[in-house]
Order: structure tokens, then C-alpha cells, then sequence
């Protein structure tokens, strides 16, 4: 491959990668904006998301692409509950805690990545990442700290933000496992899969015809960037990628504190500063390594 093409396609994995995250920021902000039920809001964000990235996959891919995922066993799914959960996990956190809590705490994901790395996949945690986990944790505990003393914070809330942390940890270990096979279309098998679950638990017609432009640009959104995120980190390094994607654990907070005032604290800042501070020199660290994959 030439230098050329080698610097196309790094490019293009940037603007991929950056794009998703971007889309994936308002997240928090869509469930802070739709008063409602948080299981009708979880219903309706896995509804929509499935659904366009069911036809970005069938468009792509086709039917082979299902074929792949379903010949995967027992580990294919686990991943598709595992990434199923996410979606009410989601919407369960950030209903019950602050925002600034949620994607700092979301941010902690790779440390738990490492360590069912080393305990499933029996891989070395490097001194680097030791070091890492150990601020990490040092962040996380100040996060749940901050919880006792601010008004928009809870740790039931963070509790929520923690089980979606492991378990997205959990579905990149098994990703790694079969990584010989593609993992996209199980998403919106998990995404579909879980609004039918969600269905009998809530009213979701009840307020859908005053919220629909929500609900629809909440899935919208969310569909869109799984597909990017999917796609543009294939061509760039997982330092990058990484970096890349704790833009969202940073804007997110700024973003409904713009619009809806809801101030992240004193405890969030500092636990974030510590989770995020830590997770961008430990991949700066990791980005001493050639320049492109």
C-alpha cells in the first residue's frame, strides 16, 4: 500500500470515528429533553436505532452478514445481550444520576477491558495500564463520593453507569475473541431484540405523538454513530481511537450544561478530570508507536 493510500484511509478513519462520536454526544441531553417513562425513552431509542442500522447493514452486507454472526454460538449471543442491556442501562443512568457522572464513568470502560482481557483472554496488563486502572479507580471513587453531596447526582444512577461500563468491556472482549467475524449486524439484532423485551414494561404509544421528533432524532442519531464508530476505528490505531471517543465524555456534560443549566459539581469535574486526565496520557503514551496502522 502506498504512503498515499495509507494516508487516505488514515484520514478517513479519523473523520469516521470523529463524526460518531459528535452524534453520540446528545445522547444524555435527548433523554434529559424527553419527559417521560425512562423505559418508553429505552424503548424507542433501541427501536429506531435498530432499525437504521438494520437497513445500514442489509444495504452493506447483506443477509450473509446475519449468517456470520448466527454461525458464532454461544459467545455471538452473549454479545447480543450484552449490547442489548446497554440501551435501558443507558437511559436508567443518566435518568437517576447527572450527566457529567454517567460518561465519566462510561469513560472508565477500557480499564474494565483489560482486566477480563487478562482474565478471558489470559493477555498481560502492562505496568502502563496498571498504573492506569489504579488513577482510574482513584477517579471512581471520588465520582461516587461526589454522589452523596450533589442534588443531580446518585449512585443508583451510577450503579447503572457501572453495569453499562462492564458490559460494554464485556462485548469487546467477545468482539476480540471472534474478531475473524464481523459484529455490526448484531447490533441491531440486540437493539430490535431489546425493544420488543422493553415493550410489555412501558406505554410507548402513549406519548408518541407529542414526542416523536425526540424519539425519532434520539434513535437517528444514535443509529448513525454505531455505524460510524463501527466502521472508522478499522482504520485508525486503538490509541487514536480511544482519544477520540473520550471527546464525548468531555462534550456531553458542556453540552447539557449549555442548554439545560444542569451543573456537573465539584466532585464530577475533579473524578472526571482524574478518569479522562489519566485515559489520555495513558494512550498518549500507547500513540508512541508508528504513526498508522
Amino acid at each position: 500500500m502506498s504512503d498515499a493510500s495509507q494516508m487516505s484511509d488514515h484520514v478517513k478513519g479519523l473523520l469516521l470515528t470523529s463524526a460518531g462520536v459528535l452524534l453520540v454526544v446528545p445522547d444524555s441531553l435527548f433523554v434529559r429533553l424527553i419527559d417521560g417513562d425512562p423505559i418508553v425513552t429505552a424503548f424507542w431509542r433501541a427501536l429506531f436505532s435498530g432499525v437504521i442500522i438494520l437497513a445500514g447493514v442489509w444495504f452493506l452486507m447483506g443477509a450473509n452478514g446475519f449468517k456470520a454472526v448466527f454461525r458464532t454460538g454461544w459467545r455471538g449471543w452473549l454479545y447480543i445481550c450484552l449490547m442489548g442491556s446497554t440501551a435501558p442501562g443507558f437511559v436508567l443512568a443518566v435518568s437517576n444520576t447527572s450527566v457529567a457522572n454517567v460518561v465519566f464513568i462510561l469513560a472508565s470502560m477500557p480499564v474494565f477491558a483489560v482486566l477480563f482481557s487478562r482474565i478471558f483472554l489470559k493477555e498481560p496488563i502492562t505496568r502502563r495500564m496498571t498504573l492506569t486502572i489504579a488513577a482510574v479507580l482513584v477517579g471512581l471513587g471520588v465520582l461516587a463520593l461526589g454522589s452523596h453531596t450533589q442534588a443531580a447526582a446518585s449512585w443508583k444512577g451510577d450503579l447503572w453507569a457501572l453495569y453499562v461500563s462492564v458490559v460494554f468491556a464485556g462485548a469487546l472482549t467477545l468482539v476480540r475473541q471472534l474478531k475473524s467475524v464481523s459484529m455490526v449486524p448484531a447490533l441491531p439484532i440486540a437493539f430490535l431484540g431489546t425493544a420488543l423485551a422493553l415493550a410489555p414494561f412501558g406505554a410507548p404509544l402513549a406519548t408518541f405523538a407529542m414526542d416523536w421528533p425526540l424519539y425519532l432524532a434520539h434513535g437517528g442519531f444514535i443509529g448513525v454513530s454505531a455505524c460510524l464508530l463501527a466502521l472508522g476505528p478499522r482504520y485508525i490505531l486503538p490509541a487514536e481511537a480511544a482519544l477520540l471517543i473520550l471527546l464525548e465524555s468531555i462534550l456531553a456534560p458542556l453540552l447539557v450544561w449549555a442548554v439545560l443549566g444542569e451543573d456537573p459539581g465539584g466532585y464530577p469535574l475533579l473524578g472526571g478530570t482524574i478518569v479522562i486526565g489519566t485515559l489520555i496520557v495513558s494512550n498518549m503514551i500507547a500513540l508512541r508507536r508508528p504513526a498508522y496502522p
